[in-house]
């Protein structure tokens, strides 16, 4: 009871996801006048999709690293944050079926630190390899009085192409253009769902994760940063093939929001999902546990636990696909099923360990 009582919640940060939300909602409704009929997905999705043709769709994805630049800054380690910054964008467009084609980024700062520039820029270079897209180029900013000394910020831009046969989620008639749509899924009850492991926290709840490290001894922070700073993983190589042969119903990358962005690949069912056991999982998330004193709930809508990725395929193609996730390097393992959705709607029930909870979408 005495963690409960001292427990750190993401609001506690300065973070309230439900204005967010409706931000994104006002957003969308703002954008419409500016949509044509080549506009099959817009605000709302995991990446916009565009036709080009009837055989080719380009899919188109921002992003940025949020506040684990902050991490970077106390650190002075500048190396792997590139990598993110690839990362979230490009592992967003594997997410409607797209393969990453190019990469562009935006660096602002109030005086360029070619040192730490060039850090900077090292990561995004090796975040495109691990992506096998191009960096095609970029924006450099420098703005004196706008940024405090040492400090930055950075943006990124990426860019993918789908056949239309072959986007994300699957759906009767098409393409679904947004969660909640109202259409109706291919990703049908009895699916299953494979998880794909993260490499940590990635990018997502670091306002929270840097309020916990402030409570931290000067030693204990210098032992956990490195595990904060851990480059989020890109799932674009192992991905690749499955995407360009249709094999994959439906693909949910886990980032902000946490466990509730596996309803994007269809609100017209329910999942059923098992965590990694706590020995399994990134060493950082006991600490997490330990350090926040958040229920099972909160922080699954937070952090990904140790689950980069969540896949939908048919039940009989589920071993064929974790076999070539596992044999290009994937951490993956048959995690759950696809079920009817019930009286409540949409939800995600999450087992972990010993502990059964469930998130309502």
């Amino acid at each position: 009871m005495a963690a409960l009582e001292n427990k750190t919640t993401y609001a506690d940060s300065g973070v309230d996801r439900d204005a967010a939300d409706k931000f994104v909602e006002r957003i969308a409704g703002m954008s419409k006048s500016t949509l044509n009929k080549r506009v099959k997905a817009s605000v709302g999705g995991y990446a916009s999709l565009y036709e080009l043709d009837s055989r080719r769709w380009l899919a188109a994805s921002t992003d940025g690293v949020g506040t684990k630049l902050k991490l970077a800054f106390s650190s002075g380690n500048h190396r792997t944050i590139g990598i993110d910054l690839v990362a979230m964008s490009v592992n967003d467009l594997l997410c409607v079926g797209a393969e990453p084609l190019f990469f562009l980024d935006y660096f602002a700062t109030g005086k360029l630190d070619a040192g730490v520039a060039d850090q900077v820029l090292q990561g995004i270079v090796e975040g495109c390899r691990q992506a096998g897209c191009a960096l095609v180029g970029g924006e450099t900013a420098e703005m004196p009085d706008f940024y405090r000394e040492g400090e930055y910020d950075l943006g990124g831009f990426a860019v993918g192409l789908v056949d239309p046969k072959h986007a994300l989620p699957r759906i009767k008639g098409g393409h679904a253009p947004a969660p909640k749509s109202g259409a109706r899924s291919i990703v049908a009850p009895g699916d299953t769902l494979i998880a794909v492991a993260s490499s940590g926290c990635h990018s997502n709840g670091y306002s929270l994760l840097r309020k916990l490290l402030e409570k931290e001894s000067s030693a204990r922070r210098a032992s956990l940063e490195p595990l904060l700073l851990a480059p989020t993983r890109i799932y674009a190589r192992s991905l690749r093939e499955l995407l360009a042969q249709g094999a994959l119903k439906g693909l949910a990358h886990i980032t902000g929001s946490g466990f509730l962005n596996v309803p994007r690949i269809s609100d017209r069912v329910s999942y059923e999902l098992a965590l990694p056991s706590r020995a399994q999982a990134p060493e950082i998330y006991q600490w997490v546990r330990e350090a926040s004193g958040l229920p099972s709930t909160e922080l699954a809508q937070t952090f990904n636990l140790g689950v980069g990725l969540v896949i939908a395929v048919d039940s009989r193609s589920a071993q064929k696909t974790l076999s070539h996730l596992r044999k290009r390097g994937e951490t993956a393992w048959i995690a759950g099923e696809v079920l009817k959705r019930g009286k409540a709607g949409c939800e995600v029930h999450l087992q972990d360990g010993a502990e059964r909870f469930s998130l309502k979408y």
